[in-house]
C-alpha cells in the first residue's frame, strides 16, 4: 500500500465511513504496529476515539490529526497510522509537551489583504470578509457589502491584490474566475477583461485559480519563470521566490506550461505537476496526489516527505514568524498534516512529539534548538 491510499483509508476510517472489511484492515495495521513499537499504548476503544475525534473538529473541517516522522521504510506507513492516532491521544493528555510553547503562543493568520488601484491608491480589505468580488463599475465584498461607500466607478484599469505574512484572501475577479491568495502574495489583473483576446494575470506567490472558461479568451497566469494557459481550469500556482521552484499542480481540466527562459512547454493532465528550477533548462512533470498542493486553500498543512526547512517556511508566512536555527538538522523529513486554525505551538507540538527537534519561542521568533 502506497502513502496514498494510506491516507484515504485512515481518513475513510476516521470519518465512519470504513466498510467493515475496511475497519478490519484498518484495525489490524493498528494494533499490530502498536505491539512492535516499545512504548505501546493501551488497546484503544475505536468507537470512542472516532467520537472524540469528530467532536474536537469544528464542522466542515478535515478529520485529518496525522503527523509523523519518515523512517525510509515501507513500513513507516503502517507505524504512521498508528502514531498518528496515538499523538491525537497524546496530545489531549498534554503527555510530554513542551509548556513554553503554549505560554508563548502565536495565533495563526486570518482574512487580511490591500488592493490598490490604478491611481495609486491603496484600500486595507476587511478581515471580517472572507473575499472580494471586482465588477467592472464597482468594488464588493462577497456578502454584496461595498468595499468603501463611493467605490462605484473606481476600479480603473489594473488593480492588486496583496496578501502579508500571516493573511489569506479570496476573490473573484471581473470574468467569474475564483481565485484563493495565499501568504505573502499577490495578484495583478485588469479591472475589466472586456475587448481583450487574453484574458492576463501576474501572480507572485501561491494561489489557487478555478477558471471561468471561455474558449475566445484564454486565461493566462504570468510568474516569475514561467507563463501557464488555461481555458477553463482548476488549478494550483505556487511561485515564491524564497523556495527555488516554481510548481503548478493541475487539479481538472488542461494547463499549457512555458519555461519562460526557453520556451519549453508541457501539457499538464489533472493529477500532474510541473516544476521549474533556475538553472535547469526543462520542465519536469510528475503524477502527484493535488490534495497536498490544495491543503493551505483548504484549511491545513500537509507535508508529504517534505524536510524540515521547507515546512519551517511555510509556519513563517502563515504565522508570520521568524525562524532561528540553532543548528539545521540534516536529513530530517515528515509526512502528516495539521490545521492551519491552530496556534503554531500546536504545529511545532506536532513535530517535537516525533522526538527528533525541539523549539522555543520568545517575540514572535521560533527558535530551533536541534
Amino acid at each position: 500500500m502506497d502513502i496514498k491510499q494510506a491516507r484515504e483509508l485512515t481518513q475513510k476510517y476516521l470519518e465512519g465511513k470504513c466498510s467493515p472489511e475496511e475497519n478490519a484492515i484498518f484495525e489490524g495495521w493498528y494494533n499490530q504496529r502498536m505491539k512492535a513499537t516499545p512504548d505501546p499504548i493501551a488497546e484503544p476503544d475505536y468507537e470512542a476515539l472516532h467520537l472524540r475525534l469528530a467532536e474536537s473538529l469544528p464542522a466542515g473541517k478535515p478529520r485529518k490529526y496525522l503527523l509523523w516522522p519518515r523512517f525510509a521504510a515501507a513500513a513507516s506507513i503502517v507505524f504512521a497510522i498508528g502514531t498518528g492516532i496515538w499523538f491525537y491521544n497524546a496530545r489531549n493528555s498534554n503527555r510530554g509537551t513542551n509548556l513554553s510553547l503554549s505560554q508563548h503562543d502565536v495565533a495563526p493568520g486570518k482574512n487580511i489583504a490591500t488592493l490598490t488601484l490604478a491611481n495609486g491608491k491603496t484600500i486595507t480589505l476587511s478581515d471580517a470578509k472572507t473575499g472580494v468580488v471586482i465588477h467592472a463599475d464597482k468594488l464588493a465584498y462577497n456578502d454584496g457589502s461595498l468595499v468603501t461607500p463611493n467605490s462605484s466607478g473606481q476600479t480603473g484599469k489594473d488593480l492588486v491584490v496583496n496578501t502579508p505574512r500571516g493573511g489569506q484572501y479570496q476573490l473573484i475577479l471581473p470574468d467569474g474566475t475564483k481565485v484563493w491568495l495565499n501568504a505573502a502574495s499577490s495578484l495583478k489583473f485588469p479591472a475589466n477583461f472586456a475587448g481583450v483576446n487574453q484574458r492576463k494575470v501576474v501572480l507572485n506567490g501561491e494561489a489557487y485559480f478555478e477558471v471561468h472558461k471561455d474558449r475566445k479568451q484564454p486565461f493566462i497566469v504570468e510568474s516569475v519563470g514561467q507563463v501557464v494557459e488555461v481555458l477553463g481550469t482548476h488549478f494550483n500556482i505556487s511561485a515564491n521566490p524564497d523556495e527555488g521552484a516554481i510548481k503548478t499542480t493541475l487539479v481538472e481540466g488542461s494547463v499549457k506550461v512555458v519555461q519562460a527562459q526557453t520556451n519549453n512547454i508541457a501539457i499538464l493532465k489533472p493529477n500532474q505537476q510541473s516544476t521549474i528550477t533556475g538553472g535547469i533548462d526543462k520542465i519536469k512533470v510528475d503524477t502527484v496526489d493535488p490534495e497536498s498542493a490544495l491543503a493551505w486553500k483548504n484549511g491545513y498543512f500537509m507535508f508529504d516527505d517534505e524536510d524540515l526547512e521547507s515546512i519551517l517556511m511555510k509556519v513563517a508566512k502563515w504565522y508570520d514568524v521568524e525562524i532561528v536555527y540553532e543548528q539545521k538538522p540534516a536529513g530530517l523529513s515528515f509526512i502528516g498534516t495539521v490545521s492551519r486554525s491552530r496556534n503554531v505551538s500546536e504545529v511545532l507540538h506536532a513535530l517535537e512529539r516525533t522526538g527528533k527537534i525541539k523549539f522555543k519561542i520568545e517575540d514572535k521568533k521560533i527558535t530551533v534548538l536541534r
